[in-house]
């Protein structure tokens, strides 16, 4: 079997567990069960502090949660990551072509480190394929889910995505506001994904996505990763996933479905779907949400 995960977070999960191994929900080792894999594999550039904002995402989401505080050090820190394992002949990381076996290509979740849009021929050369504008911030380029005021993707956002149109860089709208999703699949033309998100009609979270926000990535010709965050689901369960699956599909049409897991940045994962090796469980009869779709968008983007 193939698969694409539009999301996994090893280099974030790598600082606190073996994540070659021993990682329950999906590892290196795991991932040699598969023909083909690519992984997004996150660059979350953050450590976890307690503070002001950690009060706010506590009212949000009614647990004690941390927040976190971006700094370029990390990035650079989870990228040596990626190439060690390139290193030992683990991964293949994503460049100008897709391999066979375990390929990882490199995804920045949020803008937060970023200085300028420039900083994209940067992250270029680091092989930084796919940026998402935001995480739960507001930064200089967009507004965030979790923003109370929605101002949008910004001049210096849309000068970012041009750049990234440009260069050969995926987009990525999972944790955007609503009118930054919107504004960028006006300025881009190039597909667009939500690297991992579910439907607000099948649950209302600030994570999840409109109607109006999955047609605007489907006229991009984009793709949005169905993922494993509990939260976001209607039920606790693998049947949660199916039912996101299957209402986008329905919907408007499965050449936009894929899969974006989250795995090793969650906690709790639902029933029935506990590690990678579980999506073989979904049986889907439209074979192409595990890899086509997505493999259309990163050839499209990325020319490889």
């Amino acid at each position: 079997m193939n698969l694409i995960d539009l999301h996994e977070d090893f280099a974030y999960s790598s600082m606190y567990s073996d994540v070659i191994e021993d990682t329950e929900q999906s590892n290196i080792k795991i991932l040699k069960n598969f023909d083909n894999v690519i992984i997004f594999s996150a660059i979350f550039p953050h450590i976890n502090v307690w503070n002001n904002r950690s009060e706010k995402l506590t009212l949000l989401y009614g647990n004690k949660t941390k927040a976190t505080a971006p700094l370029f050090d990390v990035l650079k820190e989870q990228v040596k990551f990626y190439l060690y394992l390139e290193s030992k002949g683990l991964v293949n990381i994503v460049r100008d072509k897709i391999n066979s076996g375990i390929n990882f290509l490199l995804s920045l979740e949020g803008t937060d480190v970023l200085t300028d849009p420039y900083d994209l021929y940067l992250l270029k050369e680091l092989n930084v394929l796919s940026v998402g504008i935001t995480w739960n911030y507001d930064t200089k380029f967009g507004s965030s889910c979790m923003s109370k005021k929605d101002y949008g993707l910004t001049e210096d956002g849309e000068e970012l995505i041009r750049i990234a149109n440009k260069i050969g860089i995926i987009i990525d709208l999972a944790h955007s506001s609503k009118r930054t999703l919107m504004d960028a699949a006006t300025v881009s033309n190039k597909p667009l994904i939500v690297s991992h998100a579910n439907a607000m009609r099948l649950k209302k979270h600030p994570r999840n996505l409109d109607d109006e926000e999955i047609e605007a990535i489907v006229k991009t010709d984009g793709v949005i990763g169905i993922t494993a965050i509990v939260e976001t689901l209607p039920e606790d369960s693998i049947k949660g996933i199916i039912d996101n699956i299957n209402y986008i599909g329905e919907s408007y049409g499965w050449r936009y479905v894929a899969l974006g897991t989250d795995f090793l940045g969650i906690e709790k994962v639902p029933k029935g779907f506990e590690n990678i090796i579980k999506v073989g469980d979904l049986n889907m009869d439209h074979k192409e949400i595990f890899w086509e779709n997505a493999m259309r968008v990163i050839k499209t983007n990325l020319n490889v």
